[in-house]
């Protein structure tokens, strides 16, 4: 088990990480972004502070406690939080999803700075292939949504979702450099614990805090808290332990590819030859980016 879970973790990775996307376009039109968000992340907080003080796991104190309610602030309350509102406010998903897929770029560019990571030149080129692909699967969806609600595209929501961006990248680095030492239980209910710092004052300043407990809300919401907030968010952490960052931010272009597919199985939406191929070469820039059987 101990030699298993490294070798299938960055799939199961990709994969939950995708659903992501799916469940929050079904419960997204019953409740406002930073109120959706921060009833997620007080009912990841109800799961993970029993468990962890049934396993008597240990708690961070003092700056590695600060550290992981950084990491958390920034990873889901600044990524989370710029993605719901921007989407929420008429900003396209394609359009998000483009802007988010510039993550392995930046993240290449601040570990190689920050962390003295070195880059490749196979590494850029792997880096490059997989901006192409992610561009090419929803390049399509972006120029139908300039047709359809070009009202969306503004100064307030395309820098919502340059804040969700830089939340990710500034977090994953943050974490590899900080916070790399936390028990997993107990430093991932730090993290939402930042999370909240940063989407509850939101909720309760800017939103009506209304909710619909409808089927499916009910339903995204669960999936959400168990799938995302704290199985996929264990994989990333476990993840960034074991991986140099800028090679690990390599499978976030998949997730453009994945959520395209899921979204032809839950919805019914179509791939173009054209999306299908920035699949092909989404798959072929993370070969290059970390080739299998390398560590």
């Amino acid at each position: 088990m101990n030699t298993l879970l490294p070798r299938i973790a960055p799939a199961m990775f990709v994969l939950l990480w995708s659903t992501g996307f799916i469940a929050s376009k079904l419960g997204g039109p019953y409740a406002e972004p930073f109120t959706f968000l921060s009833v997620r992340f007080l009912i990841v907080l109800a799961i993970l502070v029993p468990v962890a003080l049934l396993f008597s796991a240990p708690w961070p104190t003092g700056w590695p406690a600060f550290h992981s309610i950084v990491v958390g602030a920034m990873i889901h309350g600044a990524y989370l939080g710029g993605v719901f509102w921007a989407i929420r406010n008429g900003l396209p998903a394609g359009v998000a999803a483009l802007i988010v897929s510039l993550q392995p770029v930046l993240t290449a560019v601040l570990a190689a700075t920050l962390l003295g990571e070195r880059i490749t030149p196979r590494h850029w080129v792997g880096l490059a292939l997989g901006l192409l692909g992610a561009g090419l699967v929803v390049g399509s969806r972006i120029e139908l949504a300039q047709h359809a609600a070009s009202s969306g595209i503004n100064v307030a929501t395309v820098f919502a979702c340059g804040v969700a961006l830089l939340g990710m990248t500034i977090g994953t680095i943050y974490q590899k450099r900080f916070s790399t030492k936390a028990d997993l239980r107990t430093g991932t209910a730090l993290q939402f614990i930042g999370a909240l710092v940063v989407t509850a004052p939101l909720a309760l300043v800017v939103e009506t805090r209304a909710i619909v407990w409808s089927a499916p809300f009910m339903a995204a919401l669960a999936w959400l808290v168990i799938v995302l907030s704290i199985v996929s968010i264990m994989l990333l952490m476990l993840l960034i332990r074991q991986n140099a960052v800028s090679r690990l931010s390599g499978l976030f272009y998949l997730v453009p590819a994945v959520t395209a597919g899921l979204a032809y199985l839950m919805f019914g939406e179509t791939l173009t030859l054209v999306q299908l191929a920035g699949v092909a070469m989404v798959m072929g820039a993370v070969v290059l980016i970390d080739p299998v059987g390398t560590k």
